[in-house]
């Protein structure tokens, strides 16, 4: 039997406050191996936050021949502490990690013994591979061979070349069914309907953000799953799990016109009625085919402006100008689409002023939603690069390196970005939008302090 868990951040860091979403890169690797025959339990221990103790109890019960553990650069020393407790229990349980972090530093993982293996870049064929080498007593030298893993050798930690999946309609749908699915959040305040869930159906970026370490996970260029296969799996979660609404993560759903005009087609022609969001860049669209995204059921686009300095965008390289953004915002508001949109602040080399133009250019975009984001360095891209170099951080949580510079600190930016918040939100003309969008007595029902403020 093999154990999948996620792990959480600690306490304090600044992504401890749980977004409840399921775990899709879990949920797939999890499909893959039961499609191959292998029996898998989930734990999101992200949203359930057991302590070690429950987790020596849970695993000396299952028993499990293979744990593996999922881990971010911020969830870091939980994921260590985990793995640990673990083998407390079952010494001779083998424990492979996989995700962001262990994928760019795969060095800081295997530096502890109770970790094994670690799984860099995609996990469902890894993880299939490596499962059934340990699970069917295959040798060692075929576990050597399994492309994208991580392994210590003679003292020495090899690293095999990762292999990117070309066909992703390979992949099985994800195993939905192995999570108390009304445990996470099922409606957004993007859409009208619920209850929602979230699909991401493109891998890999062809563009190259400073801050960005994308195409480290899933290779340079970008490939996606068929039209038809999306639909299918949108088809059996409306069957399955009473869906409604979907959020299509992830920042390039519309960078093959082709591809998202048939896309959109066959989700029109389905005999449901979805309605759903989804991410994506200003230069990726045009009129016609947001009258195609429409039609099909998208209420909302999510864009990634990050910043109102073109100064700051060219620094990041972004690629998209402060004219192709407005752009972009006119061309949704003339469909009848929603704009959604966040901006990074702190970045290196930023200054205050920066910073205000950014608020000044959201206010001048007039999102129907708009979220400021602290920039916090993490390995993997050249601003993380940056920072290290220049040693622009006054303190750091594991691997997480907070900026400071002669302009700021986290501190100062948090204020900041309360205050960017709150000025937009608590704006009459946001508010009045809001009541357009969900009813008066909604917007009062639900938060009745935050309009009284906002007038």
């Amino acid at each position: 039997m093999i154990f999948l868990m996620t792990t959480a951040p600690p306490e304090n860091s600044p992504w401890s406050k749980p977004i409840r979403l399921p775990p899709l890169g879990l949920l797939f690797v999890a499909g893959s191996l039961e499609k191959s025959g292998f029996k898998v339990k989930l734990l999101d221990n992200y949203l359930f936050k057991k302590t070690n103790d429950e987790l020596k109890k849970l695993v000396k019960t299952l028993n499990p021949q293979l744990v593996g553990i999922t881990c971010s650069s911020a969830s870091y020393p939980v994921c260590v502490e985990s793995a640990k407790a673990i083998k407390e229990v079952l010494p001779h349980c083998k424990i492979v990690v996989g995700g962001w972090h262990p994928s760019y530093v795969p060095e800081s993982m295997l530096k502890h013994p109770e970790i094994d293996y670690v799984i860099m870049g995609e996990g469902e064929h890894a993880m299939v591979e490596l499962a059934n080498c340990i699970l069917n007593n295959l040798n060692e030298k075929a576990i050597s061979n399994i492309p994208g893993l991580a392994f210590r050798k003679k003292q020495e930690i090899t690293k095999n070349p990762q292999k990117f999946i070309s066909d992703l309609d390979e992949i099985p749908f994800l195993a939905r069914h192995l999570l108390t699915i009304d445990s996470y959040e099922r409606e957004i305040p993007f859409l009208n309907v619920k209850p929602v869930d979230t699909m991401n159906i493109v891998r890999g970026c062809p563009f190259k953000c400073a801050f960005c370490e994308t195409r480290r996970l899933w290779g340079p260029g970008c490939r996606a799953f068929s039209p038809r296969r999306v639909v299918d799996e949108i088809e059996y979660m409306a069957n399955n799990f009473g869906t409604k609404g979907i959020y299509f993560l992830g920042d390039n759903f519309t960078i093959n016109k082709k591809r998202t005009t048939e896309l959109c087609e066959q989700i029109r022609k389905l005999k449901k009625d979805i309605d759903w969001v989804c991410d994506t860049r200003a230069d990726m669209i045009s009129q016609d085919l947001l009258r195609s995204l429409k039609n099909a059921g998208c209420k909302t686009i999510w864009f990634g402006v990050e910043s109102g300095s073109p100064r700051i965008l060219e620094k990041i390289n972004k690629g998209i100008t402060i004219e192709q953004n407005i752009q972009a915002f006119k061309l949704c508001k003339k469909e009848g689409i929603q704009t959604a949109c966040s901006f990074m602040i702190g970045i290196p080399g930023e200054t205050l002023n920066d910073i205000e133009m950014s608020y000044k250019f959201a206010k001048k975009l007039n999102p129907d939603w708009c979220q400021f984001n602290i920039y916090i360095a993490y390995p993997g891209s050249s601003l993380y690069d940056e920072v290290m170099e220049k040693g622009l951080f006054d303190r750091q949580q594991g691997f997480l390196k907070f900026v400071k510079t002669d302009e700021f600190d986290f501190d100062m930016l948090k204020q900041i970005q309360m205050r960017y918040q709150s000025k937009l939100n608590l704006s009459f003309r946001n508010i009045v939008k809001k009541m357009k969008r969900e009813g008066i007595w909604n917007v009062l029902k639900k938060s009745p302090k935050y309009f009284s403020r906002s007038i």
